[in-house]
């Protein structure tokens, strides 16, 4: 058993995973969270317009890698890793994150490929599904970019068949095409025209024809998730594994996209830093399900586990 630590640093947030990671004999793994936590950063503020990290949002990470570099050597944690993916991918100044990511962590962060970010998800994902639920799909929606998998899964280990990352998320999206809020029916248009063009990039690399499950995770899907089934606050063990048809993820998206601000803001599951961006993300998550409902997959199962728990896999 090894206890190790994870940590994700997207686009819209970072996270920590510190957990035991157990093998057995026959080479199974599992994992037993010891602390898990997630803080909107909005790392990505401003790159896709002005190519560079926003100083604000360099600082506001900082704090959140100090508390999380605090809780990890307070709780034993042997191995550390840090992957960084969209934001970091496209900034022109991303050697000031690097160097405050060493400086306060004491490792180097890492910028993992696309590909590998899927690899990494789709790990996570799959742990608890059946393997004869198989092939899986799953979609890594974050707030830059979006990832799709498709793979198998034999109880043990997964075995990825295609993957593609593209540069489409909640906080990319909203940036370039919602203004309004709520948004206009023109701008969702536009977002939809925009999410449906970035996307064929990835179908034409993942024959998504394949699949006969789809697993969303992150953020943006477990919040879904959480508000169709009108729970009162956000509880993961609810969310967990659950399943939407398409006319759910419809009506879902519909009701967010009516919503002002202060709606959004006073629903249950809806963590604060996903009211301005939860609009974004629900119509890149739409659009993948009614592209998936023409081959046959009509339901989005919710995953708690994904790519940071791929992370803890990976250090094992």
């Amino acid at each position: 058993m090894a206890r190790v630590a994870a940590i994700d640093c997207g686009t819209n947030s970072i996270r920590l995973l510190v957990a035991d990671v157990t093998t057995s004999d026959g080479g199974g793994r599992w994992l037993r969270d010891v602390h898990r936590e997630m803080r909107v950063v909005r790392l990505g503020q401003g790159v896709d317009a002005t190519g560079e990290l926003h100083p604000d949002a360099v600082a506001r990470t900082r704090a959140a890698l100090v508390d999380y570099t605090n809780v990890l050597r307070r709780k034993g944690a042997e191995r550390v890793r840090m992957v960084a993916t969209s934001a970091t991918r496209d900034a022109a100044n991303k050697d000031v994150f690097f160097d405050m990511t060493r400086e306060v962590l004491g490792v180097e962060a890492e910028v993992i490929s696309g590909d590998e970010e899927a690899r990494l998800s789709f790990t996570g994902a799959v742990s608890d599904l059946d393997a004869g639920e198989g092939p899986f799909l799953v979609s890594d929606i974050g707030g830059g970019s979006t990832e799709l998998v498709l793979g198998t899964w034999d109880g043990v280990r997964g075995e990825v068949e295609a993957a593609r990352s593209v540069d489409i998320g909640c906080v990319r999206l909203t940036e370039r095409c919602l203004h309004t809020d709520p948004p206009t029916g023109r701008e969702v248009d536009e977002a939809v025209r925009v999410t449906r063009e970035v996307l064929q990039g990835a179908f034409d690399a993942v024959p998504t024809e394949r699949a006969r499950t789809w697993i969303g995770v992150a953020g943006t899907v477990t919040t879904l998730v959480a508000v169709a089934k009108r729970l009162p606050s956000y509880q993961p063990d609810e969310v967990h594994l659950a399943r939407l048809t398409v006319d759910q993820v419809r009506e879902t998206t519909a009701a967010l996209l009516a919503m002002g601000h202060d709606e959004r803001a006073a629903l249950g599951p809806m963590h604060p830093g996903r009211v301005d961006v939860i609009c974004g993300g629900a119509l890149v998550v739409r659009t993948l399900a009614e592209h998936l409902a023409e081959r046959g997959v009509t339901e989005l199962v919710a995953s708690e586990h994904d790519i940071l728990d791929g992370i803890a896999f990976s250090l094992a």
